[in-house]
């Protein structure tokens, strides 16, 4: 009897050392963690001209993660390109690859799109667009970005944590 009572003392201790914060904090991240998600898969480029940001184009890479080794998904990836006194912007006018392979196709999104909704960072004067590029087996993704103004860029992606890749 001796022994339960011990048992119940300390799972009511050990339940009362998580505290409130704590709580907080993981119900913030879960109630927005598509949001996180999205944010993994992030990354930014910006050019410049005379020390000042001139291009800056945010790309987030829409992978699901899938475990079959057949998957032979388009890779598609959303992109938020800002450049400085421009608001409609095409970006077929701009080179853009992803490992050395052109896009299949490329939709202008508006910016009350539903797909928009859960990307880190979004403007009202910001040009979207839905770029598909063919499936590529490799597990590193490099997109390649040239303006013949400002300069050219790359950025790097991961199907897989990077972590995992090999260096």
């Amino acid at each position: 009897m001796l022994k339960y009572f011990f048992i119940i003392v300390i799972l009511f201790l050990l339940n009362g050392c998580q505290s409130k914060v704590e709580k907080s904090l993981f119900k913030a991240y879960q109630k927005n963690i598509n949001y996180h998600h999205q944010l993994q898969k992030t990354q930014k480029l910006q050019l410049y001209k005379n020390d000042i940001t001139k291009l800056m184009l945010s790309v987030t890479y829409l992978q699901n993660n899938t475990y079959h080794k057949k998957d032979k998904k388009d890779e598609k990836f959303i992109i938020n390109l800002q450049i400085e006194n421009k608001i409609d912007i095409d970006l077929a006018l701009y080179k853009l690859l992803l490992n050395k392979k052109v896009p299949l196709t490329i939709e202008s999104l508006k910016s009350e799109d539903k797909r928009l909704k859960d990307l880190s960072f979004t403007t009202s004067w910001s040009s979207y667009f839905l770029v598909t590029f063919p499936h590529i087996s490799s597990k590193k993704l490099v997109m390649f970005f040239e303006s013949k103004e400002y300069g050219k860029g790359k950025l790097h992606f991961a199907k897989v944590a990077k972590y995992v890749l090999e260096k």
